[in-house]
């Protein structure tokens, strides 16, 4: 990222966020400082294993003018059925909850997890863009490469000034749906990728849903692949990789997908890094999939 681009999209590393939130941010305890700034950063750290471990995380240390985002409460809608484990939330809803994190049509957003982004930084970069807000950017190896690079961590609470609800709505344009991906499934291999580890994918182990297995005629890309110590790896590696996994498909007509929706949005974004941009996300995935049993499912490479 050019730390002189004045609109971070994809990307930003660690002193570009801390120059733009300056010195005195840097050395106050609170966000009252910033409460008024065009940049407002989000920490998106969350843990599956459990669900209150990445608010505690919070609360004992972010980055200064960091709110918390948590991905069941703020950027899922859990009383959904039948579209996975982590269904979008309302698109009126979340613009709600956008006003009240003091975001705005001209707000420079950046949202952070623990690391590389999968968890669940880039779920939300993903749900900002389909809204229609292009000024948000992941903080490539989070939290880790803010601390590794010796900055300080602010634990007091974060008083934002709200707006209004944010002027837009979701782009369902953008979203596949599971009707799209049964109509698909005999279509060459590369346009639906899946993102979880690979034993997930073969169905050798599923931790997390009632069925193990894949889509018939997936590929398999782990979202892991993309990371080199916590950082997205560089952009014409990525490329390179990420092409081959795809194949003659343009990029538009690629479905992502994961178990919930999460870590598909980290392969989006990868994808965003190695400049093959387009690609839509599958939101229910595998766990919205096996939730209707006659669908068929697929296990091995």
């Amino acid at each position: 990222m050019n730390t002189s681009d004045p609109a971070w999209t994809v990307l930003v590393d660690v002193p570009a966020l801390a120059a733009a939130l300056g010195a005195d941010t840097l050395r106050v305890v609170d966000a009252r400082a910033t409460a008024s700034s065009p940049l407002r950063v989000i920490d998106a750290r969350f843990s599956l294993a459990d669900a209150q471990a990445g608010r505690a995380q919070h609360a004992a240390g972010h980055v200064p003018g960091a709110v918390y985002a948590d991905l069941n409460d703020d950027l899922s809608d859990l009383s959904r059925t039948g579209q996975g484990r982590h269904p979008l939330p309302d698109s009126d809803t979340f613009a709600a909850t956008l006003g009240r994190w003091g975001i705005g049509v001209h707000t420079q957003v950046v949202v952070y997890d623990a690391g590389d982004g999968s968890m669940a930084a880039a779920r939300l970069w993903w749900l900002l863009r389909l809204i229609g807000h292009a000024r948000v950017a992941v903080l490539d190896g989070g939290i880790a490469a803010w601390q590794q690079a010796g900055l300080p961590l602010a634990t007091a609470g974060d008083p934002v000034p709200p707006l209004p609800p944010y002027p837009g709505h979701f782009d369902h344009g953008r979203v596949a749906g599971a009707e799209e991906i049964a109509a698909r499934l005999k279509h060459a291999p590369g346009w639906l990728v899946d993102a979880r580890a690979a034993e997930r994918f073969r169905g050798e182990v599923e931790p997390l849903d009632p069925v193990a297995g894949h889509v018939p005629g997936a590929v398999n890309r782990p979202f892991a692949l993309n990371v080199a110590d916590g950082r997205l790896r560089p952009a014409e590696v990525l490329r390179a990789e990420l092409q081959q996994v795809i194949g003659a498909h343009d990029p538009a007509q690629v479905v992502l997908m994961c178990g919930s929706g999460v870590t598909a949005c980290h392969l989006l974004l990868a994808m965003e890094v190695a400049g093959l941009g387009g690609a839509r996300v599958y939101a229910g995935s595998w766990s919205g999939w096996v939730s209707d049993r006659s669908r068929p499912v697929a296990a091995g490479d």
